[in-house]
């Protein structure tokens, strides 16, 4: 696919080799990296050896990909385990600052959020060097919403899912395709987005988080509503669920906090895909 800030097709070949790799360079963690539909940000770790995994982060309300990659913390955490760190951009919202994400399932698209991610996806590995079969989808608040309804509408699309803060909004899916690898993270006490979810604006109803991980027990084939496993480690109250699909893996993973990227999670959450 061609990026928009890339020239037209031209016979030479010479040319084109140079105008590729000429924009490529030119895009970073300052600098937008352009698809078709939108752009991302991204950081790649100091050390490269062969294709690289890549951990794919969506910002929350009124966020920017440009934003997250100034989370030194968040970026840093990434880079220091061999990862690309990725920011997709999502659309600025008009009258207000920040950008959103068009994913609620009562209101007008603005944008195809799935077609652009796949096309995030697309150019990480044609261009940044990114193993097509390892990269990880995640995102905070918001962010986590949009992470959970790629996972629920084209699990095949990424690797593996851990939204973080939020979940589906009201009305929740009937059914997600599925197998899926998923771990979803949220604070005991969030009071933006309660593990029971809440009513914003005009009518909006954020979903339940015990729903969701219904669903998803229901999208895997897991044989117990009960989780097969429980566990404390690293400040987490972890219930993992193994008697499921091939294919799958489903965790939920509870913190003593409120609506915040906890420290250690990124650790957690990619310590959790790699066992897989």
């Amino acid at each position: 696919m061609t990026s928009k800030n890339r020239l037209p097709i031209v016979a030479t070949i010479g040319l084109c080799a140079v105008t590729s790799a000429s924009s490529v360079a030119a895009c970073g963690d300052s600098t937008a990296c352009m698809v078709e539909s939108g752009e991302y940000f991204i950081a790649l770790p100091d050390e490269q050896e062969g294709l690289l995994p890549a951990f794919v982060f969506i910002h929350g309300f009124g966020g920017t990909g440009q934003g997250v990659m100034r989370n030194e913390r968040l970026k840093d955490a990434v880079l220091s385990r061999g990862y690309a760190f990725v920011a997709p951009a999502g659309l600025m919202m008009e009258g207000r600052g920040g950008a959103s994400w068009s994913f609620h399932p009562e209101r007008p698209p603005r944008r195809d959020e799935i077609a652009f991610l796949t096309e995030v996806k697309n150019d990480l590995t044609k261009n940044q060097g990114v193993d097509p079969d390892r990269i990880v989808l995640g995102g905070f608040s918001i962010g986590g919403s949009m992470t959970s309804y790629v996972a629920c509408a084209a699990p095949e699309t990424f690797t593996a899912y851990t939204p973080l803060g939020g979940s589906f909004w009201r009305p929740h899916p009937e059914a997600c395709a599925g197998p899926v690898r998923l771990l979803h993270t949220h604070g005991w006490s969030d009071g933006t987005v309660p593990l029971e979810g809440r009513r914003v604006g005009s009518g909006f109803v954020q979903g339940d988080v015990f729903h969701a991980m219904s669903i998803w027990r229901e999208t895997n084939g897991c044989d117990a509503l009960k989780a097969d496993r429980f566990s404390g480690a690293s400040g987490y109250w972890h219930r993992i669920w193994d008697a499921c699909d091939d294919n799958s893996a489903l965790q939920l993973s509870i913190f003593p906090g409120g609506h915040v990227i906890p420290r250690g999670w990124v650790d957690m959450a990619l310590d959790w895909y790699e066992a897989l």
